[in-house]
This record gives C-alpha cells, structure tokens and sequence, in this order.
C-alpha cells in the first residue's frame, strides 16, 4: 500500500478501504492530489460511511459496491459459488444432508445459503438485522441465533464484515468435527485469539486446513486460517461475474476523472453506469431483450392516463 501512495494517485480504486484509510492516516501527504476514489467491498463502504459521518473523510468516493450490477451479482452468485469452492477444496466434504450455518444474510450470505441448499445442505442462518433475518425465513431457511446453531451445526460459514462473529462461548458449544469458514473481508469473523487459547493441540491436516484439539477431546477444524476461504481455499470469483464489477470500477473512474472535484462524501455509482454496463453484460451473453412503447414511456410519465 505505501509503494502505490508512493506514485501519487489521482483517483484511488481500493478493496476495503485499507488504501484510504491509509492515506487519511499516515500518508497524508497524498491528500491533496487525490481527486476521489472507488469502493469495492461492502466492508469499505461502511467504513467510508463511518469516515463521512466523523467528517474524517476527505475526498470523494464512489461505492462500486452498491452498484445493482455489483452486489446483486458479484456478491451473490460470485462469492454464492467461490465459497462452496474453497470449503470442497479444503476439506472434500459432502454438503448433502449437512447441518450448514451461514452467519449473516447479506447479498454474500444469500449467495452462499442459495449454493448450499442447491447442494442437499440443511442451511441454517444467523442474523442481527431482523428485516434480513425476515427473508431468510421467507426464503425458506431456518432463522435462529448462532448461540442455539452453534450446537446442531456441522459446518459454519461467517459472511458479515465484523468482527469476532464466533468466539468463546459459541466454540465451546460446537459438536466434534466441526468446520470453520469465513467468507466475510478479513480474519476476524472468527476469534482466532478464543480458537487458540480453547485448544490443547492443534495440526495441520492438508493445506488449508487446521485441526484444533480441545481440552474436553473435541476437534474443530478451520479452513484457510479464518481467512476468505474463497480466495485462499480456491480462485475467488468467476471472470464471467467479475467483469461487472470491474466494468463498474472503470466507468466509474472516468466519471471522476471527468467530473468537477466532488464534495468528500461516499456517492453511489450513477444510474447510467450501472444501466450500461447490464446492456453490455446482456450483449455479451447474446441476449435480447424487449422495449417500452412510445406509448407505455408516456403512461408510466404521467398522472393523466389513469386506470378509470
């Protein structure tokens, strides 16, 4: 990060906000050539977000992440499918007829629950947000809190951007055998700290995954260190979703290498980017689809042409 500060951005493109937050704290230097910059993460944008609200923030950002064609597709298909991935690569497990636990039902948990079930798994999802918890049920999974999960579930996976989702007294209740993943930004959704200082042995089995011996005999196994088991157990997302992100990356950079200098604010991506780059994406996949009439654009413009 500090040898791209070192070549003096224009316009920053970040993963996380770790470049940002890196110039807004030690390499203010920087600052006054930045003209803004994009965001790819859920977990950047929020702390963007927290950025602006502390008025810390200051030049502007715009969240790619929040792109329709974005979260809507890279989030959930791509991290949906790589996840399932990593967790086949890491421990060759049959998904089928298992207790799965997806921590977090945001668009990477949906992803994620959606594969697992497509897979014969029993997928069971924890939440704190009670409208996201909501569809969850509406979606047809179980909804319970991840102190009564922790002891049915066979596999967990953590997906919400925060820190220490499964710690102490959730391990301390899990069944022997069970299996940890994170698919969420960094290696924290999993108390690594409470993992280590529980276990009287540890070892490592294949690549990327790690057995923990408990003091009671039970054995926890951890894939790719707590770490994105998508990334680390396997190849991240396919090129056929990613596109539409990078797509968004890039038009979003001319925007704001075009544009005036905005306000130090978090912007979402203009609805003509997000619009083109679905046609574009449409058109490479051969598909066509149908147009509104003169006639239909002027009864959804107008109050007149009522139903009476």
């Amino acid at each position: 990060i500090e040898r791209v500060i070192d070549h003096n951005p224009l316009i920053t493109l970040d993963d996380g906000a770790d470049l940002v937050s890196t110039i807004h704290s030690k390499r203010t230097d920087a600052l006054p050539n930045v003209k803004g910059g994009t965001e790819e993460t859920t977990t950047g944008v929020l702390r963007l977000r927290a950025m602006e609200r502390s008025g810390a923030l200051k030049y502007a950002i715009i969240a790619v992440n929040d792109a329709y064609t974005k979260y809507l597709f890279d989030n959930r298909y791509g991290t949906g499918q790589s996840t399932i991935d990593g967790i086949l690569r890491a421990t060759n497990i049959l998904l089928a007829g298992k207790k799965l636990v997806v921590c977090g039902y945001g668009w990477c948990g949906r992803g994620i629950a959606l594969r697992a079930r497509g897979m014969g798994a029993n997928v069971i999802v924890t939440e704190v947000d009670p409208l996201r918890a909501l569809e969850a049920v509406m979606d047809g999974f179980h909804v319970m809190p991840l102190s009564e999960a922790a002891e049915i579930g066979e596999i967990f996976v953590t997906a919400t951007g925060d820190i220490n989702v499964i710690r102490k007294e959730h391990i301390g209740k899990m069944r022997d055998g069970a299996i940890l993943a994170n698919s969420g930004h960094f290696n924290v959704e999993i108390s690594l700290k409470d993992l280590e200082e529980l276990a009287s042995s540890k070892r490592v089995i294949r690549q990327n995954l790690e057995e923990y011996k408990l003091e009671d005999g039970r054995r926890l196994y951890l894939l790719a260190e707590g770490r994105l088991v998508n990334l680390a157990a396997a190849e991240g997302h396919p090129s056929e979703v990613m596109d539409m992100s990078f797509a968004n990356q890039a038009l979003s950079v001319e925007h704001l290498a075009k544009a005036e200098r905005l306000p130090p604010k978090v912007y979402p991506v203009p609805k003509e980017i997000d619009e083109t780059v679905a046609r574009l994406k449409l058109k490479a996949m051969g598909i066509v689809i149908d147009k509104l009439t003169d006639e239909q654009k002027r009864y959804l413009a107008t109050w007149e042409m009522g139903t009476l």
